[in-house]
C-alpha cells in the first residue's frame, strides 16, 4: 500500500467531486476454474485499490458523501478459513492502514443500501464488469441484470476517471521500478533466447517465470510470436526460423498492480535483412517522433495523424503507397498497414481506466473519436496532461487477408501498390512499444531502456 494519507485525500477528493448520495465500490471476488475451491488467479478491482486499497476478495468500499463515513464491508476470517488459509491480517487491521476505522460484515452493505433508497439519496456505482458484480449489485438495488448499465452513475465515473488519469510520483515511481527491475529482465532474457529452433513458448514461459520469480504476475496475457501481423496473437506454438521476425508484447505488474506495457520486434539470431531493416527503421523513426512530440496541451489524436504520415511517407519512399501523403491518411488508406491507435493509457490497468467506457476518459467534448477504420481504435485522443502515463506503439503490419480484400474491392487503388505487397505476405509485422510520462514541459520514457535501434538489437 501507499502511505495512509494517500488513500485519505484520495477518497476525501472523490467525495467532493460527488457532493450528495453515497458511493459504492465493490471489490472483486474469487471466481472458480471448476469448482468453488479451485480459482483462477484473484486480481482486485483497480477502482477498489486506488481508492481502498486492500489487496482481498469480498469486500466492499462505501462512502457517504454527506455525512463523510467510510466503511469498509468484508468478513474476517473464521476458524474454517484458519484451517485452510492460515492466519491472517484482520481487515480491520488492514483498513487501519488506509485511514478507515469501521468495517462491518459484507452482507450489512445490503442495511445500507436500503436505508439510502427509503430517504431517496443516490446510490452511485461504476460500470460492473465481472458477472457475479452485475448479479450482486441487482440483488441489493432491486434492478434487474440486464438494467444495471442503465443505472450507473456518469458523475462518478467522471470524478474517478479525472482522478485517475493524473498519475502521482509515487504511481510512476511504482511502474518505473516494475519497468526497470523486472519487464527489463524479461525482454533480455527473450532477446537472449530468440535463436532458430527455440519455441515461442519457451521464451514466453521465461518471461512469465521471471515475473513469477520476482512475486510480480503479468500485466497481460504475453503475445510472442512470429506471426506478428496478428495484432493479439496469444498463440505461442511455433518454432523460431532463420530471418523471421519475433513481436513479442509483454509487461509485469508491480506488487501493487501497476501496469507495464512494452512492445519490441526483432529478427531471429537478432541479425534484420535488408527488407526487415527498412520497415523496422520506419516505425523507429515514427516511435521516436511521437515520444519527442509529447507535451502538455498536444492532443494524442493529432500526434497519431501525425506519426501515421511519418508512416506512409517512409512506405511511400519503398513504394508501397503512392500520391499525396495528407491525401492518403485523411483518406484512410494508410491503415492498411497500422490499423490500429498510436496508444492507451496505462496505470493500474494496462488499458487504464477502460472498464469506465473509453470515451468517458479518452475523448471530450472538443475532440471526438473518429469513425475511420483504424484511427478508430485510438484508445486516446484527447489533449495530454502532465501526469498522464501512456503507451507509444507505432507499427507496420503486413497482413495478406486485409491485403486481398482491400484488392478485390479495388479500394483505394489510386494509392496502394497491391503487386509490391504480395512479395510481403510472409513478413509479418514490426510494432515497437514504450511507457511515457507526460511532464511538465515534455516527456519521460518509464524504466530502464530495452535496445529498440538496429545496432542495439543486433549487439545483444
Amino acid at each position: 500500500m501507499f502511505n495512509k494519507e494517500i488513500y485519505i485525500k484520495r477518497r476525501k477528493k472523490l467525495a467532493e467531486s460527488i457532493n450528495s448520495g453515497i458511493i459504492l465500490i465493490p471489490g472483486n471476488t474469487e471466481l472458480p476454474m471448476n469448482y468453488t475451491d479451485n480459482a483462477f488467479h484473484f486480481r482486485q478491482d483497480s477502482n477498489f485499490l486506488y481508492f481502498f486499497g486492500i489487496d482481498q476478495p469480498n469486500l466492499i468500499g462505501f462512502i457517504d458523501t454527506e455525512s463523510g463515513e467510510e466503511i469498509v464491508f468484508g468478513n474476517e476470517a473464521d476458524m474454517e478459513d484458519i484451517i485452510w488459509i492460515g492466519m491472517q491480517e484482520t481487515i480491520a487491521k488492514k483498513a487501519e492502514k488506509i485511514g478507515i476505522k469501521k468495517v462491518l460484515p459484507y452482507n450489512d452493505v445490503i442495511k445500507y443500501i436500503n436505508n439510502s433508497k427509503s430517504i431517496q439519496r443516490t446510490i452511485h456505482f461504476l460500470p460492473p464488469y465481472p458477472a457475479d458484480r452485475k448479479i450482486a449489485l441487482g440483488k441489493w438495488l432491486s434492478i434487474s441484470v440486464n438494467e444495471i448499465d442503465n443505472h450507473v452513475s456518469i458523475d462518478l465515473i467522471k470524478a474517478v476517471a479525472a482522478q485517475r488519469e493524473i498519475k502521482s510520483a509515487e504511481e510512476i515511481e511504482e511502474m518505473d521500478s516494475t519497468m526497470s527491475n523486472i519487464t527489463y529482465e524479461m525482454y533480455s532474457a527473450a532477446m537472449r533466447m530468440a535463436n532458430e529452433g527455440k519455441t515461442e513458448y519457451e521464451i514466453a514461459g521465461t518471461m512469465e517465470g521471471i515475473a513469477l520469480q520476482n512475486n510480480v504476475q503479468l500485466a497481460y496475457p504475453i503475445i510472442c510470436s512470429v506471426r506478428g501481423e496478428i495484432l493479439h496473437n496469444h498463440l505461442h506454438d511455433n518454432t523460431l526460423k532463420k530471418d523471421q521476425l519475433l513481436i513479442i508484447d509483454a509487461g509485469a505488474e508491480s506488487k501493487m498492480h501497476y501496469a507495464t506495457d512494452i512492445t519490441r520486434t526483432f529478427p531471429v539470431n537478432r541479425k534484420f535483412t535488408p527488407k526487415q531493416k527498412d520497415i523496422y527503421e520506419i516505425v523507429l523513426a515514427a516511435q521516436l517522433y511521437s515520444i519527442e512530440n509529447i507535451k502538455p496541451g498536444i492532443p494524442y489524436f493529432d500526434i497519431h495523424i501525425n506519426t501515421c504520415k511519418i508512416i506512409a511517407e517512409g512506405l511511400k519512399n519503398l513504394g508501397f503507397i503512392t500520391g499525396n501523403i495528407d491525401d492518403i491518411v485523411s483518406e484512410g488508406a494508410h491503415a492498411m498497414f497500422m490499423p490500429h491507435g498510436l496508444g492507451h493509457m496505462i496505470g493500474l490497468d494496462v488499458h487504464d481506466m477502460e472498464d469506465l467506457g473509453e470515451d468517458n476518459f479518452a475523448y471530450d467534448d472538443t475532440i471526438k473519436r473518429s469513425s475511420q477504420f483504424g484511427t478508430a481504435y485510438l484508445r486516446l485522443g484527447k489533449k495530454l496532461k502532465e501526469g498522464y502515463v501512456l503507451t507509444v506503439e507505432p507499427g507496420i503490419y503486413f497482413i495478406p487477408q486485409l491485403i486481398k480484400k482491400w484488392k478485390a474491392e479495388n479500394k483505394f487503388t489510386d494509392f496502394i501498390n497491391y503487386s509490391k505487397l504480395e512479395d510481403y505476405f510472409d513478413f509479418g509485422g514490426v510494432r515497437i512499444e514504450d511507457n511515457i510520462a507526460v511532464t511538465s514541459d515534455g516527456s519521460k520514457v518509464i524504466g530502464k531502456p530495452i535496445p529498440k535501434t538496429v545496432e542495439e538489437i543486433e549487439n545483444q
